[in-house]
């Protein structure tokens, strides 16, 4: 396969387009079929999300494209190539596959990990010593901390981002992802989407990912494919096509009763503006600290690279010694990448009901609050024609 390198807006696009042409898997022994006449177009530089309940054949759908599993009858090209026609071994070295618990090679280092397809195509040590650090940087792992370790060392989130390092390794146009953070808690799930959209933005892969949470499917999609029974499509479009109008009763129950809450996964905070409040430095006087914080209930510390530290309030201050000890440590912090959806949660479970967002190098960038949900929400349904929010009702 081959690369093409185009671009749409302001990012590059280095995946392929992919086609699946009435593709159908039977198993012997099986009256139905796993997988029935399965036809889609994947465009180049997207994520597709094939999403549907356990035993549909969405993972079988997938496999299909880089032959783990041999179609029964049917086409899938890849980059108008017919993928039956190549050596498979070398069809899958060009493909990046991530799975569910990262699935490492127990005995080998990290580095050793990402090294596998490298080395399998050929790469001299000198390039995929390179390769393997650049991988990690790009995952937000320091090279010189994980290289040297060993699965068993590292956490759930690390593993996967190890996972994906190793996917991406070769540099393949194409990235396949077998519901690759279903296994890691919920706070380290959403962390792993938004790294996943920021290493999407850069790099352009064409990716193919299976998932049967319609949350996920909806913040990670640029197209969703809504699966039935034998991988029949349901609807396959925009997130966004889909929450507003869902093809049937089926499709409607992924999407639920909570169609304008998932709106929220649509819009990244990025593209809302943002709200503020006053920040302190964290080796400021007590004196400066008071001043800046005012009459107000709170106020940010920063360190000195503009990092967000912890709330303080006037409490906090009446009987602090110095501003490096007072206040209350943040908790997890959104990125420009996050969703609304993303804010909500975060708002829901912070102490003040807000948000803290940070910048590409964890850098205070603003807050999202209650009222910049509501004011989307109303945008929304005033573009759709119906009753904006009022301003101080809840969404």
């Amino acid at each position: 396969m081959t690369e093409s390198d185009t671009a749409t807006g302001n990012s590059a696009v280095s995946g392929v387009e992919i086609v699946l042409d009435t593709v159908t898997k039977r198993y012997p022994g099986q009256e139905q079929p796993a997988v029935d006449s399965v036809s889609m177009t994947i465009p180049a530089g997207e994520i597709v999300v094939l999403v549907g309940p356990s035993g549909c054949g969405k993972t079988t759908t997938m496999r299909m494209i880089n032959r783990l599993i041999e179609p029964t009858s049917g086409t899938v090209t890849i980059d108008g190539r017919d993928a039956a026609g190549m050596d498979p071994d070398r069809l899958r070295r060009g493909i990046g596959y991530s799975i569910q618990q990262a699935g490492l090679f127990p005995h080998m280092t990290v580095a050793r990990n990402i090294a596998t397809v490298p080395g399998l195509i050929g790469w001299d040590r000198k390039r995929i010593a390179a390769r393997t650090d650049e991988m990690l940087e790009l995952v937000g792992l320091d090279p010189g901390t994980y290289r040297g370790r060993y699965p068993r060392q590292l956490s759930g989130g690390q593993q996967q981002r190890v996972g994906v390092a190793r996917a991406l390794a070769a540099d393949p146009p194409v990235l396949l992802m077998d519901e690759p953070f279903g296994a890691v808690d919920p706070i380290t799930r959403g962390l792993l989407q938004d790294e996943l959209l920021r290493l999407q933005a850069d790099l352009g892969k064409t990716i193919v990912f299976v998932t049967h949470d319609f949350n996920e499917a909806v913040k990670l999609g640029d197209r969703i494919a809504v699966l039935g029974d034998h991988s029949r499509i349901l609807q396959y479009d925009t997130p966004a096509a889909i929450l507003a109008d869902p093809a049937d009763e089926t499709v409607a129950g992924f999407v639920g009763a909570d169609a304008s809450l998932k709106q929220l996964t649509l819009t990244r905070i990025r593209d809302v503006e943002l709200a503020g409040c006053p920040t302190v430095s964290d080796d400021d006087s007590l004196e400066t600290a008071r001043a800046a914080v005012g009459d107000g209930p709170w106020a940010l510390v920063l360190d000195a690279r503009r990092r967000p530290l912890r709330w303080i309030s006037p409490e906090h201050l009446a009987h602090a010694t110095s501003v490096r000890t007072a206040g209350t440590p943040l908790g997890e912090t959104l990125s420009m990448a996050s969703t609304l959806q993303d804010g909500l949660e975060a708002l829901l479970t912070d102490r003040n009901a807000t948000g803290v967002v940070t910048g590409s190098r964890g850098e205070y960038a603003g807050l999202i609050t209650i009222d910049t949900l509501v004011a989307h929400l109303s945008a929304l349904r005033a573009e759709h024609g119906g009753e904006p929010v009022p301003t101080d009702a809840p969404a």
